[in-house]
């Protein structure tokens, strides 16, 4: 029998909602300081070029304008924006400004003005002259030997291979090899908040960043970096956030900020616009994987080998972190004693490649979901059952010598789904003729919990019980607009047994907040950070039961704890509210409720998402209509089960767009052609399907309260479902995403 929590799995309302509807939040674009600046960026329109001379005369000489920024002005300190934390380190190949522009997009010139007006006509005026350079566009380029290189003496970045057994041999003796060549786009994040920041100088020379960021730590080191000045000199206060989906997980606009904060001793707030944030930030990391697939006449899984090729763009940022994650995940989610993971990532004249939601796995998941999608049809067998016959099973191991998979619960959310989905009946129906087909496709994703196991994951965090009946968590906790805080009050609630609107959860901030070795990023929140509020609440508790034995004279079995007071069960008459207590503790004993502790991940537990789509495919159009979605979710135990939903919900239009319509799209000459919202196609409301929920909460024993991750892995398995359900509707056998209109009438027409 499942225990039963009073907070933990209720649909409590976020904490900052109200403030959010009316209006009343206030973002980083929002902020006026006393004398505040305005700054954009230039940047470049081309892909591949050395700056012959920037002519700034025009814009400087305009009223208002403070001053014009180029490379000539900016430090010369290399560095690389994917760095989190000291005693790690990757190559560095970013600078501020840079005098040899490697992508549309990369940062030219800065102006800095009086208002935004000034800035953008000052912005027209500059005239930059370029010694254009052979450009790169493709994985298939940058692997050409004697083309331009981008850094170096080589456009292959990095390279690495992970392997259980020899799936060598078997591939080349087996029977049944199934192969296909899967390739994914750039994709952008489309935040409704496009990148911004605020910095300012005080008259120590300190200087102060506000940024809706996703590691205030990480932020407060590229600048020491890039400015070569202490850590202790800088803030960085992270603000309300309008959406990230990882893009805001490298410090891109912060050290540029804080630098023209020095440079002109007044507060500036740093802008860019949507192209901008296409064009000149980060995106999702085109790639084009070939997996090689041996089976037995049953469908068991004999090897697997996987060639995966990475396109990171013009810098390095986690040009291996991303093959990286690709290839771990490749390792736990079916049972293959022999499998090879080949990863590899290049440098193009491309958007600059960073974290985007789920970090490989969609990816990976949609390479890995379509060939085994196409091997069930090669065997004649039902996708579902293929899957059921190779997966792995709770707390198997991981062949690779990483973390232990934990509960894992993946045939359970197949068996879920193909029940609720009515699975069996839906493909047993003969395809109907004419223009309009249905087709039935799903596919499975396995993502993280964290960093344990590759990179110190751990979080600091300090509780105090107020004398006005609070509990305030001070941790460097960033509300992504999901609802982490509401997430860490629900926690905190559980183990004191008092309403989480008495916890007072503040975001994070260099200055107050106790350090945290990875902020928000590999799924890690609730796991790791939810854990650790779990442990420093039960800490809380213990010290407030010992103290009040102390001031009500019993021992501290007799302590009870119940909707937020505290009393002697022998006394039950006298009950005393948590700040009542305090106080008495304070008045009494001259002591205080307060503790620190500093909580290290104690695992890596795999989760698991299924998903089951139905598609309808206008075959004269091309134009591929998703009609029901239905996403199962191994969650080990939901917190607040509206955000886990919604997270859901949100990751499959993410990856309905990677499936159908979103792609960066850019030409032989390094141009992009999705410059705004008219041109990339993200799914608008009206094309959005219903997608239902099925939750598998059979605990993780590690996790708080049972709980593991969901943020990332929701965006994983919509995808390839969708392009397995095309396939089916159509029986035919794309390979590239997005399966477009154009993609599709192609596929038909070479069918026949």
């Amino acid at each position: 029998m499942k225990e039963k929590f009073k907070y933990i799995g209720k649909s409590i309302r976020k904490h900052d909602v109200k403030e959010k509807v009316t209006g009343k939040i206030k973002y980083a674009g929002d902020m006026k300081l006393g004398g505040m600046l305005y700054a954009k960026m230039l940047l470049s329109d081309a892909a591949h070029a050395n700056i012959i001379n920037i002519d700034t005369s025009k814009a400087e000489a305009l009223k208002g304008v403070v001053k014009v920024f180029t490379h000539r002005d900016v430090p010369k300190n290399y560095y690389n924006s994917h760095k989190w934390y000291k005693g790690v380190d990757f190559p560095r190949d970013e600078l501020i400004l840079t005098e040899k522009v490697r992508h549309v997009g990369d940062r030219v010139a800065i102006v800095v003005a009086k208002d935004m007006e000034t800035v953008e006509r000052a912005l027209s005026l500059i005239k930059v002259e370029y010694e254009r350079l052979p450009v790169i566009t493709s994985i298939e380029d940058a692997m050409k030997e004697g083309t331009t290189y981008i850094h170096g003496l080589s456009n292959k970045a990095f390279e690495k291979t992970i392997k259980c057994g020899d799936s060598s041999q078997i591939l080349k003796e087996a029977e049944m090899v199934f192969e296909d060549v899967i390739t994914t786009p750039k994709q952008h994040h489309a935040a409704m908040e496009t990148h911004i920041c605020v910095a300012e100088q005080d008259s120590f020379g300190n200087i102060t960043v506000w940024s809706p960021c996703q590691v205030v730590f990480q932020v407060q080191l590229i600048i020491a970096e890039a400015l070569d000045i202490p850590l202790d000199n800088i803030r960085v206060i992270k603000t309300i956030m309008g959406g990230s989906f990882g893009g805001k997980g490298q410090p891109i606009l912060e050290p540029i900020c804080a630098f023209l904060a020095m440079e002109t001793g007044k507060p500036v707030q740093l802008i860019t616009d949507r192209t901008q944030s296409i064009i000149g930030m980060r995106s999702r990391n085109a790639s084009k994987i070939c997996v090689k697939t041996a089976v037995d006449h049953e469908g068991k899984i004999l090897a697997r080998n996987i060639d995966a090729d990475i396109d990171i763009g013009a810098y390095y940022t986690n040009g291996s972190a991303v093959p990286m994650a690709m290839g771990k995940k490749s390792f736990r989610m079916y049972k293959i004693k022999d499998q090879t993971f080949n990863g590899r990532s290049y440098f193009t004249n491309t958007v600059v490649g960073g974290a985007c939601r789920g970090y490989g796995s969609p990816q990976i998941h949609a390479a890995t979901e379509i060939n085994i999608d196409n091997i069930a049809r090669g065997l004649h067998m039902d996708p579902a059952e293929l899957r059921l016959k190779n997966f792995v099973k709770p707390y198997d191991k991981d062949p690779t010598g990483g973390p232990d998979l934990g509960n894992a619960r993946v045939i359970d959310c197949v068996e879920r789904g193909m029940k609720v989905f009515k699975w069996k009946k839906k493909r047993s129906k003969a395809k109907a003729k004419g223009r309009f087909v249905r087709g039935f496709g799903m596919a499975c994703a396995v993502h993280g919990n964290g960093y344990h196991g590759a990179y110190p994951d751990f979080i600091t965090m300090t509780m105090r019980i107020t004398n006005d009946n609070a509990v305030v968590l001070k941790s460097a906790i960033h509300d992504q607009g999901c609802g982490t805080v509401t997430t860490m009050k629900q926690i905190v609630g559980e183990v004191l047994d008092i309403h989480p609107d008495k916890v007072i959860v503040p975001q994070a901030d260099t200055a107050f907040s106790p350090y945290d070795s990875a902020g928000t990023q590999a799924s890690r929140v609730t796991f790791v950070c939810g854990g650790g509020a779990k442990k420093t609440a039960e800490l809380a508790r213990e010290e407030l039961i010992a103290k009040s034995s102390v001031i009500l004279d019993c021992k501290e079995d007799n302590i009870t704890i119940k909707d937020g007071f505290i009393w002697n069960v022998e006394d039950e008459e006298n009950k005393f509210t948590f700040g009542e207590m305090v106080v008495k503790i304070q008045n009494e004993l001259e002591e205080d409720i307060e503790v620190t502790h500093t909580y290290k991940s104690p695992a890596n537990p795999g989760v698991y998402a299924v998903n089951f789509v139905e598609v309808e495919v206008d075959r004269f159009t091309g134009l591929v209509k998703v009609i029901d979605v239905l996403a199962v979710h191994d969650i080990g135990q939901a917190i607040n089960r509206d955000f886990v939903e919604g997270q859901i919900q949100g990751g499959a239009h993410m990856s309905i767009g990677l499936a159908l319509s979103e792609e960066i799209k850019i030409d032989r000459m390094g141009r992009v052609g999705t410059l705004n919202f008219s041109k990339y196609h993200i799914i608008n409301a009206p094309d959005m399907p219903d997608v239902r929920v099925e939750l598998i909460e059979e605990g993780e024993a590690l996790g708080p309260f049972g709980a593991k991750s969901v943020g990332e892995v929701c965006a994983a398995a919509t995808a390839p479902a969708i392009i397995n359900a095309i396939n089916d509707a159509l029986d035919i056998n794309i390979t590239d995403l997005p399966a477009t209109p154009e993609r599709v009438l192609k596929a038909i027409r070479e069918k026949g």
